[in-house]
Order: C-alpha cells, then sequence, then structure tokens
C-alpha cells in the first residue's frame, strides 16, 4: 500500500549528523506511513557511503550540488510523489509516535495545509528550541517571534503551550505540508538560500487561503546551528536580507513601501548596537544584507492585495517595543 508521508531530510556533508540524528528517524517513524527520505546536496564527505552502509532502509535522492536548502527541498519534493512531506532538519532526534499526530491533525482539517510539532532543544532538553519552540507568529515589522521564544528569551516547557493552535508560520527545522500545496505556492524561494524561508512560504500558504498549526502532540528535538551559528555574520547577513525580501513579496505595494520604511529604521539600530558592542562583522552584514536586498527586490513584481499583517493574531503587536522597552520576555 502507498506510503502517505515522506519524511524529507536534506544533507550536505553531514556525515557524522547522519550518524547521531537519522537512527531516531527510522527507529520512530511508523513505516507504514511514512518513507524516510535523505536528498544529498552534491557533497563530498562520507555522507553517501554511510547512507548505502549504514541505512539501507533509507530512501536517498542524490544531487550533483549544493543548491542550498529551499531549491534542494524544491527539487526534491517535485521528485518525490507522496500527499505529505515532512522537512525535517539534519540535526532533529524524533520521539516514539511523533509522526502520527501530525497526520491526523490535517487529515482531520482538510483547510490545514502545513503544521509543525512541539519542538524543544537538544542542548537544553526541558527548553523550547529557538527555531519554531511551540508555533512561530510575526508582528507588524516583520520580527519572527514564537509561542515559547521572544527574541533570545527561551521559556522552560512546563506544558503551557500543549494546545493545539493556527499560527502564522511553521518551523523548517520540522514541516508537516501538503505537497500539492507547497508547490501551487510555489515552494521555497531559492533566492533566500537559507533562513526565512519556511516563514516566507508559511505566509504565501495563508494569502492562498490555507491555515497553519502547531500539534504540540508531537514532540521532537532540534540541536540548531548544525548549518549556521548564530555568531556566524553570514546568518545575521542572511536573515536581515531574506526578512526585508519577504516583507517585500507578500505585502501591497504601497502599504509594503511604508512598514519597509519603519523597519529599515529599526535595522539601522541594530546596526548601532552592533558597532557599540564591538561586533563590527555583524554590523557589516546588515549592511550588506540591505545592499544586496535593494538589488535583489527588482526580481519581485506582483504583490499580493491582502496584508496579513495586524488582521493574524499576534500580528499587530510591536515585539521589540513589547520586549525591550515594557519588559515582556514571554509569549
Amino acid at each position: 500500500m502507498k506510503k502517505k508521508v515522506a519524511v524529507v531530510i536534506l544533507n550536505w556533508n553531514g556525515a557524522a549528523l547522519l550518524r547521531r540524528f537519522l537512527p531516531s528517524v527510522c527507529a520512530h517513524t511508523n513505516d507504514r506511513l511514512a518513507d524516510v527520505v535523505v536528498v544529498d546536496n552534491g557533497s563530498d564527505d562520507t555522507s553517501v557511503e554511510i547512507l548505502n552502509r549504514e541505512f539501507p532502509q533509507v530512501r536517498t535522492l542524490l544531487f550533483p550540488r549544493n543548491y542550498g536548502f529551499a531549491e534542494g527541498y524544491n527539487r526534491a519534493l517535485g521528485a518525490l510523489d507522496y500527499e505529505y512531506a515532512v522537512l525535517l532538519n539534519s540535526d532533529v532526534e524524533v520521539t516514539p509516535q511523533w509522526i502520527e499526530p501530525l497526520l491526523a491533525f490535517v487529515e482531520a482539517h482538510p483547510d490545514v495545509a502545513a503544521c509543525q510539532p512541539k519542538i524543544r532543544a537538544l542542548r537544553e532538553p526541558e527548553k523550547f528550541e529557538y527555531a519554531g519552540a511551540a508555533g512561530g507568529f510575526i508582528d507588524r515589522y516583520g520580527y519572527p517571534f514564537c509561542r515559547g521564544r521572544l527574541f533570545g528569551t527561551i521559556e522552560t516547557d512546563h506544558g503551557q503551550y500543549d494546545d493545539p493552535l493556527d499560527i502564522f508560520w511553521a518551523s523548517g527545522a520540522a514541516l508537516f505540508v501538503r505537497t500539492a500545496v507547497y508547490r501551487a505556492v510555489g515552494g521555497l524561494d531559492p533566492s533566500f538560500f537559507a533562513h526565512m524561508e519556511e516563514i516566507d512560504l508559511c505566509w504565501r500558504i495563508h494569502l492562498a487561503g490555507h491555515r497553519i498549526a502547531v500539534v504540540p502532540q508531537s514532540v521532537v528535538y532540534h540541536q540548531g546551528g548544525a548549518s549556521l551559528d548564530a555568531a556566524n555574520p553570514r546568518k545575521t547577513y542572511l536573515n536581515f536580507r531574506n526578512n526585508l525580501l519577504m516583507l517585500h513579496k507578500n505585502l501591497p505595494r504601497q502599504e509594503g513601501k511604508k512598514i519597509l520604511f519603519i523597519r529599515r529604521l529599526y535595522d539601522t539600530l541594530a546596526f548601532a548596537r552592533f558597532v557599540m558592542l564591538g561586533q563590527l562583522p555583524h554590523a557589516r552584514a546588515i549592511l550588506r544584507a540591505h545592499n544586496d536586498f535593494r538589488k535583489m527586490r527588482k526580481q519581485y513584481t506582483r504583490y499580493p492585495d491582502k496584508n496579513l499583517l495586524g488582521q493574524f493574531p499576534e500580528t499587530g503587536r510591536n515585539i521589540t517595543i513589547d520586549y525591550f522597552l515594557k519588559g515582556k520576555k514571554r509569549f
């Protein structure tokens, strides 16, 4: 009988990660419901050899070069024929029966196009994980935050967010999605390469009229920083550049101009903060992000007629003011 779900893991030179995390995915993924598929992005380490020798039960797709996170997944989901896919980071450890609640939820709610599990931190298992936690939201100027994480403040999981809930974005660390919807909205934006691309995708899923949810009855643990550590200026560059691109392409033209103007003022404050802290590589990364945004925005010439910011739950907030001036550290 054909399986409904492909658990798709994108790998690039991640031999050590495969050995560390793939055993839990194989052990705890119900093989009556799902296939585990590792997509190799042109690795030149021993990844493919390890897959062939140590994980013969895993299906593999081999690409000739590194297409990045976004285009790698687009090519993979274009080549695979499953009703659902889970975009699972290679540094995620899953728990027993993690796939069943996600599948059951979307099948019970046909208008839900994507969802995520509860994501906890592998290094501090009692805490939520930065990139996703118990569901993602966005504020009026495009700053992402989570149920369980505001900026750098991460909550301990006491079961306070164990209810399924509609969210603005589901984490790319463990994104369960209907493949037909994924393809219909254009998949992940390859221009992003990595970072923010799942928020951009979820924004387009909402604009297409679908819901996105978090299903905390499914739990996974994410190591985080496997591709780029937070201390890497490259990550700062991608986050700032891609956030501007995301706002530019997903907002109505005139409203988007106003929001981007204010957002870029906030980015100026972030630049000044890095300078004062002596973190000059990160300050230069913000300058480069804005320069490249001005060049790249020209490729986007179609804009939606609906502004989700201020209409979707939590999008009316100014998370910067709430966090830094009002001292609100919890969701």
